[in-house]
């Protein structure tokens, strides 16, 4: 499969989210999910010769796409090491940060990755193929009480304890390496009217558990929280209620948990004071591209 930047995956909410940084020219930014580019290309695009933008991605194939521009950094790293870098590049503040969460357009369309059930393809899932338990490895190596508990928390399937068994019934048969040992396993779990959307929820839980999108999104934002400066800006876009959630409650409380702290005259305080409601794709947008369907814009401001 070619990966050029415009199949690897279609930005979502591009004008409205590189908006809602309010960019300054000279400042300092950074694009936690570089991917095929489109974000950091518009970031660049409204900057100044001091300028300067930090990208990163732990995604190997997203190197294909790093752009040629004194002003640009690509950051080989998942992004929940955003402080760490901050530090080894000696950053003192930033601007402003954007994240597009989920899944680009390009690990959906590669077959090999298996990432999506439309393809008979090795259960793997990670982002950085170069380390880390594949979804293989948790669908074979996890007991049954943990696989229910991946299924409803991170896929809110409400069937999972009946899936997790019956992969554990699958795989005392055989190993499930594949994806279509896995719609082997559960098929007959999966309501034909709600087949798709609950193979999808499935999927999703894997993918979130193989690369511990959780906890690395708290992590991004905690650091976000750190090195913003007063005024700078937090644009993020998001797909699903649970990544969702975890930026609202930061953005409304300043912790992932939402834990709401009042001062004396019962004021809620924040770090951030929120900018928008959540902004959605407008129709024409949802047609030209798919997955913007279910995105999230979220902006906040550091005071």
């Amino acid at each position: 499969m070619i990966t050029t930047a415009e199949t690897y995956h279609i930005p979502v909410l591009l004008k409205e989210s590189v908006d809602g940084l309010a960019i300054q020219p000279d400042g300092i930014y950074v694009d936690v999910t570089f991917g095929g580019g489109g974000h950091s290309k518009e970031i660049l695009s409204r900057l100044g010769s001091k300028g300067h933008l930090y990208s990163f991605d732990q995604d190997a194939d997203a190197e294909k796409n790093i752009v040629d521009d004194d002003r640009f950094t690509f950051v080989r790293s998942n992004f929940r090491y955003i402080s760490q870098w901050m530090r080894y590049y000696g950053i003192e503040k930033i601007d402003g940060l954007l994240a597009d969460l989920g899944v680009s357009s390009h690990h959906f369309d590669d077959e090999t990755r298996g990432f999506s059930f439309r393809f008979d393809a090795p259960l793997d899932m990670r982002m950085n193929k170069r380390a880390g338990q594949t979804a293989a490895d948790i669908l074979n190596d996890y007991s049954e009480e943990q696989l229910a508990d991946v299924f409803y928390l991170y896929g809110e399937l409400k069937n999972a304890r009946k899936i997790a068994k019956a992969v554990c019934d699958y795989r005392k048969q055989q190993r499930l390496e594949t994806t279509a040992h896995l719609a082997e396993a559960t098929g007959d779990l999966m309501r034909s009217e709600r087949e798709k959307k609950d193979m999808a929820r499935l999927y999703q839980a894997l993918r979130i558990e193989v690369n511990h999108e959780m906890d690395a999104l708290r992590d991004m934002l905690k650091g976000a929280t750190e090195w913003l400066r007063e005024g700078g800006r937090l644009s993020v876009i998001t797909y699903h209620s649970l990544e969702d959630r975890i930026v609202k409650n930061v953005m409304k409380a300043g912790n992932a948990e939402g834990r709401v702290e009042q001062d004396f005259y019962g004021r809620i305080t924040s770090p951030f004071r929120l900018i928008n409601k959540a902004t959605t794709p407008d129709e024409a947008e949802k047609q030209r591209n798919p997955r913007s369907r279910s995105a999230k814009l979220r902006i906040a401001e550091k005071i």
